[in-house]
């Protein structure tokens, strides 16, 4: 209708300021689970009827904190083992920008569990039907499901428990966000950001690890260290 008004077709637009008449959307946050509950969620995945892939998806993007979209499309060409950093491409980032992870060595822990599952493929978690193609995104969803959290924790709900485990241990919550790739509106700021924030993420990252493999028991993470102990924020 606008455009007919700006075209000359129509007089008027009986259309206009219709928005008002609706509600906006209102935003709902992913659902997850209490920082106390991390436990069980290690105990449960430890003993879930899942494939060794499903399972080692979960845990990295648990340990790295990624989308799951992020999580499911990893390549192998990503990871930088020597720096151990995983580089996201901007083209595979919701907000198009490049993100670039420290990888904990349980994280890179992961990666060597996947190694001769996938290690000759493009892709981190493969596809079983299409070992070409990476894992289906809602694949962590499904299995989280059927281990019975249904409406209680969605894999993107991970970032959120992260995130409130990581704030209440007093992490600096600018690192916190930088680690999310969470982004302002302020260009300058965020590529400011990025490159001030990389080197304090990695001892966070490393906390955060060290965290989750604790909350395991030691023993039931893929991961598979039982010594390891909380480091200080």
């Amino acid at each position: 209708m606008t455009y007919a008004l700006n075209s000359g077709l129509t007089d008027s637009n009986p259309l206009s300021g219709i928005a008002s008449t609706f509600k906006p959307p209102r935003k709902t946050s992913q659902p997850t689970i209490s920082p106390n509950e991390l436990p069980e969620l290690m105990q449960n995945l430890s003993v879930a009827s899942i494939k060794r892939t499903t399972r080692c998806l979960i845990e990295w993007q648990l340990h790295t904190m990624v989308r799951p979209g992020e999580s499911a499309g990893t390549r192998w060409e990503e990871i930088d083992f020597e720096k151990r950093i995983w580089t996201v491409s901007a083209e595979r980032m919701k907000k198009r920008i490049a993100h670039a992870i420290p990888l904990s060595k349980q994280a890179i822990a992961l990666l060597e569990v996947m190694r001769p599952i996938s290690g000759r493929g493009d892709f981190v978690f493969p596809s079983d039907r299409k070992p070409k193609m990476h894992i289906n995104p809602q694949t962590a969803n499904m299995a989280l499901k059927r281990m019975g959290y249904g409406q209680r924790l969605v894999a993107h709900g991970l970032r959120s428990l992260a995130s409130t485990i990581l704030n209440e241990q007093g992490f600096d919550p600018d690192v916190i966000e930088a680690a999310l790739a969470h982004i302002g509106k302020n260009e300058v700021r965020n590529a400011y950001n990025r490159a001030k924030y990389i080197e304090r993420r990695k001892p966070m990252m490393n906390w955060w690890s060290q965290h989750i493999e604790l909350a395991a028991t030691g023993n039931m993470s893929l991961t598979g260290s039982a010594t390891l102990k909380v480091a200080n924020g």
